[in-house]
């Protein structure tokens, strides 16, 4: 899902970048102001476990890929601030030292992943969760916050290279909606499993009694 150097026209790397930097900076005050010194290596250890997990890439079309995300995982565990600043501290490091995305494309990339992915899930997520008090709402509202996460993602992704002239909307959006429906029902199940566990063995790292501040 990674968008390379020279695939974006520059009035979309300008208002892409424009806008994850003013969003980027909102949720770094934020985080500042709610989150204490406990949380911290939470956020390490979520950042070194979907950076693993994004690793793992699957070919789509015209010169693109997919692959998990982990957003909305994060953005249940830790809230949707802290998902955001986790998903554009991996990105950069990928950017960085493994050639994956380019700098020019840095902001849409993290529009893309650490906020497109980010918000849809979450905000999915307590959509359904609020149809229902049970663990059973709690886990769907996960899995389809994560696959919508995921699909539009891949749409964005999709929409900026189509409008960028690089390739035929045609081309590109449906092949991307494709794989990544696939994708994201993968990453739906891994999310759903990884939350099981949490609230089993560790309930405190599951922001539920705070939701509403995390979105204000």
């Amino acid at each position: 899902m990674h968008i390379p150097d020279g695939f974006l026209d520059a009035k979309t790397c300008i208002t892409t970048a424009g806008i994850s930097l003013g969003v980027l900076g909102y949720g770094a005050r934020k985080i500042q102001e709610r989150f204490d010194d406990r949380q911290i290596p939470y956020m390490g250890v979520m950042a070194a476990f979907i950076f693993a997990a994004q690793m793992v890439n699957f070919p789509v079309a015209g010169g693109t890929s997919g692959h998990l995300i982990g957003a909305t995982l994060a953005a249940i565990t830790l809230g949707p601030w802290a998902s955001s600043i986790i998903m554009t501290i991996i990105l950069i490091i990928q950017w960085l030292f493994m050639n994956d995305g380019g700098f020019t494309v840095l902001g849409a990339n993290i529009f893309n992943m650490a906020l497109i992915g980010t918000w849809s899930g979450y905000l999915t997520f307590r959509l359904v969760k609020g149809l229902g008090r049970s663990k059973g709402f709690f886990l769907a509202g996960a899995f389809l916050g994560a696959w919508v996460s995921v699909v539009l993602s891949a749409a964005a992704v999709a929409l900026e290279l189509g409008f960028s002239g690089t390739i035929a909307l045609s081309v590109v959006l449906l092949p991307m909606l494709f794989w990544h429906t696939i994708i994201g029902f993968a990453e739906g199940l891994i999310t759903v499993a990884i939350l099981s566990y949490l609230i089993k063995a560790r309930p405190d790292l599951i922001l539920t009694n705070h939701e509403e501040s995390e979105v204000r």
